[in-house]
């Protein structure tokens, strides 16, 4: 597992990033595998009265007093606990004042990025939040589609060469938001290793009280803190 310092923020890709990429209006269909409908063009899908029709159990993403004793090695990121693809690489997003933003998991299919909110004791947070963002989406002129997976509503968007493909899971007070970036090429392979990551996932929200959309607080291991700030302060190394 290779550890990364700074990354530069892209608009949509993280939890809250707000550098954007420009819309690219010749592109008029997705990949093969994800197909644009030209017949929603004006807007996305409206998961009102519709069902994901898949089979099985689901597994997780799991809340912390509910973690299965499965021998899955996770990375520790506090209020997240991630599994990760063979060969995965991580990149730590810093802030300019130096707290941790975000941290995003790279294999040679995409960008993942995986993080929880403080959502409400009773009712859904997701179906609200992916309606915001489909919107904003789509109106930043990029092409939008709502599909639906295991854990319900899925959106889809390609913007320039990238395709974005976003799951949502509603927990006991919080919510999952999980993120893919890549090429349409790798886009039916980087959603397998999405839903994966979020099958696999812990999230630890803690007991103190927080307002609603509060991102959790992210750490990581004391081994990749160390690398942060010997690359932050090169002058400190032997």
């Amino acid at each position: 597992m290779a550890i990364f310092g700074r990354s530069r923020r892209g608009r949509h890709t993280g939890a809250d990033s707000d550098a954007g990429y420009a819309p690219d209006d010749s592109v008029d269909a997705y990949a093969d595998d994800v197909p644009y409908d030209d017949n929603v063009d004006d807007g996305y899908y409206d998961e009102s009265g519709d069902e994901y029709a898949g089979e099985g159990p689901l597994a997780g993403p799991y809340d912390e007093d509910e973690a299965p004793d499965d021998g899955v090695t996770r990375l520790d990121l506090g209020s997240v606990r991630l599994p990760l693809p063979p060969d995965a690489q991580v990149q730590v997003e810093m802030d300019p004042q130096g707290p941790l933003r975000a941290v995003h998991v790279l294999t040679p299919n995409g960008r993942f990025t995986v993080s929880a909110y403080a959502a409400p004791k009773s009712g859904e947070l997701w179906p609200e939040i992916s309606r915001e963002l489909a919107d904003q989406l789509h109106g930043d002129g990029a092409r939008v589609r709502r599909e639906f997976g295991e854990w319900g509503a899925e959106l889809v968007a390609f913007v320039n060469d990238v395709l974005l493909r976003f799951v949502g899971v509603d927990g006991p007070r919080w919510m999952l938001r999980a993120v893919s970036a890549g090429p349409k090429e790798t886009s039916a392979k980087a959603a397998e290793e999405l839903r994966d990551m979020v099958r696999g996932t812990v999230v630890a929200r803690g007991e103190q009280p927080m307002p609603v959309r509060t991102p959790l607080p992210l750490s990581v291991p004391e081994e990749i803190a160390q690398y942060i700030a010997q690359a932050q302060n090169p002058q400190n190394q032997g």
